[in-house]
């Protein structure tokens, strides 16, 4: 498939992971849709989806920001997020605790770009040795499947480089890498390894959190490989 669209207007759920940590994820979004010929709007009403309280077992505490999600989005057209873990949590646990969504659909961006936009190519050129990273909420809660990795073989100049046991959890899990550091400390050990061994200049996934997790050990070892979410990439035109 070749770099075309059809107008849609999205609604952007910017995540507050995103919004607080890494804005730049949202820029690329932004820019990435409407070069596909989207409309995009931000409702600034919106919130944190309540994932980090719900995965943490607090679900009385998650049910307010989920209906409040529900007021905020009810009404859009389609919502569109460059966060796998928080579409996983509205999709599939805002049911189970009682907050149903039922407004219109929410994707996760690749899912969004590949099945709706049904678009591969989006125009963009990174020339640079690139390794994914395949977040267990995109891989297992939503079932990307392999839409990032042929969204990211359509970019121009990119040499994307298999990461051996890609499949693994970095370790980080939300909460999970606070209450169970020393787990998650040599889970994420074993993925930098991994990531090391491709030689990648970059390493990139759907998810910030986990590249937070992954890109804080290789600053810290300054190893010379940065992390970018596959937004970043597909918005580039290097």
């Amino acid at each position: 498939m070749t770099h075309s669209a059809v107008a849609v207007r999205v609604a952007l759920f910017i995540t507050c992971f995103n919004d607080t940590l890494f804005p730049d994820a949202g820029r690329a979004t932004v820019a990435l849709l409407e070069r596909l010929g989207c409309e995009v709007e931000f409702r600034a009403e919106q919130t944190c989806c309540g994932q980090m309280h719900g995965n943490s077992g607090y679900e009385e505490a998650a049910r307010p920001l989920a209906e409040r999600f529900g007021r905020v989005f009810g009404d859009a057209e389609v919502v569109v997020s460059p966060s796998a873990s928080c579409v996983g949590f509205v999709r599939e646990h805002y049911g189970r605790m009682g907050v149903p969504f039922s407004g219109p659909p929410v994707y996760e961006l690749s899912e969004f770009l590949v099945d709706v936009l049904e678009v591969e190519d989006v125009g963009a050129s990174f020339p640079h040795r690139v390794t994914l990273h395949p977040t267990c909420h995109s891989i297992r809660a939503l079932g990307v499947g392999d839409r990032p990795e042929r969204l990211l073989r359509a970019v121009r100049g990119i040499d994307l480089v298999e990461l051996k046991e890609s499949r693994e959890c970095c370790g980080f899990g939300g909460t999970f890498a606070v209450k169970n550091a020393d787990t998650s400390m040599a889970m994420l050990g074993d993925k930098l390894r991994h990531v090391l061994d491709t030689r990648a200049e970059v390493c990139t996934a759907v998810d910030t959190s986990c590249l937070m997790h992954i890109g804080g050990a290789l600053a810290r070892q300054r190893a010379g490989v940065r992390v970018m979410h596959v937004a970043e990439i597909l918005a580039a035109q290097e």
